[in-house]
């Protein structure tokens, strides 16, 4: 598959998953209910980028339970087998190659070209035993405030409405006592979306992660800096164990990142690139021992 054919295949993907959304009227993103990353069941390693929402829409799409998930060739490597007939994901993954020089003058260039893969889930082999995860020494509020905290940035309560403030440079948050418990989440998880998703425009700011921030509703900087910040708060929630929640303005931005999405096949690449950025220098923040469970 090449490059174009790639990007192609991927948005396609994901622009059927927020139609579906917005055609049941319930306004909630493909990576919504997730409280954990997708992970690759033999390297351990989480993934990255474009194929955590990916993988989230497929597991959400045929029901897995498991995150888990590794290639055929990965599967037989570890003693499991992928059933006859079943169907894989997709995955983009990044290989470096060297372009010779062609003149004297030039020098040796080094590119990076988007490859696909498949991958199958746990739920989709067998003879592959999955340990129960060790439930965590502290509660969900305290960590998740705890690595809040630990960022520094600035926060404020008693405002209309959640935002992050770029003159100000803090994020203005409702009275917590405003959240409420609904079907998709309780008031707890809710407020917590809410503030990652501010933290995630926090970490973009010019003297941080310097994305432009400064855009008007509508337009697609707006719509791409939107998805950054809600991708970036679903990986966040996730890496912090929490199942990130749907949020009331959904409804408004869906129509914005359709057509972004369609306009521009790489859109969601670029967007997932950032969210992924921005997670990873919020963890930068984190004392030393938080890092390294990351």
């Amino acid at each position: 598959m090449n490059r174009s054919d790639l990007y192609t295949e991927v948005t396609s993907i994901i622009v059927k998953s927020l139609e579906e959304g917005q055609a049941s009227g319930k306004w909630e993103m493909p990576w919504h209910s997730f409280s954990s990353m997708p992970q690759n069941a033999v390297t351990k390693k989480q993934y990255r980028g474009v194929n955590v929402p990916l993988l989230w829409i497929c597991q959400q799409q045929r029901g897995y339970a498991s995150g888990h998930w590794a290639t055929y060739k990965q599967w037989q490597e570890a003693g499991a087998q992928v059933r006859k007939g079943e169907k894989g994901a997709p995955i983009v993954f990044w290989k470096k190659i060297d372009i010779e020089p062609q003149g004297e003058d030039a020098e040796e260039e080094t590119r990076m070209f988007a490859r696909y893969s498949t991958v199958f889930n746990a739920a989709q082999v067998d003879g592959f035993e999955l340990h129960a995860p060790v439930p965590a020494e502290i509660t969900l509020d305290d960590n998740c405030m705890a690595f809040i905290e630990a960022t520094g940035a600035v926060i404020e309560h008693g405002h209309p409405m959640a935002c992050y403030n770029i003159l100000r440079d803090r994020i203005e948050m409702p009275r917590k006592e405003l959240f409420r418990d609904t079907i998709a989440a309780s008031a707890s998880h809710g407020y917590f979306t809410t503030l990652a998703h501010e933290i995630c425009h926090w970490s973009g700011a010019k003297h941080r992660l310097n994305r432009a921030l400064n855009n008007r509703f509508g337009d697609q900087d707006y719509a791409f800096e939107e998805i950054v910040a809600e991708l970036g708060a679903a990986m966040l929630c996730a890496s912090l164990g929490v199942a990130s929640a749907p949020r009331d303005d959904h409804a408004q931005y869906i129509k914005n990142w359709l057509k972004a999405l369609k306009d521009d096949q790489r859109f969601i690449f670029s967007a997932a690139s950032q969210a992924q950025k921005a997670v990873d220098y919020l963890f930068s923040l984190q004392p030393q021992e938080q890092q390294e469970a990351a």
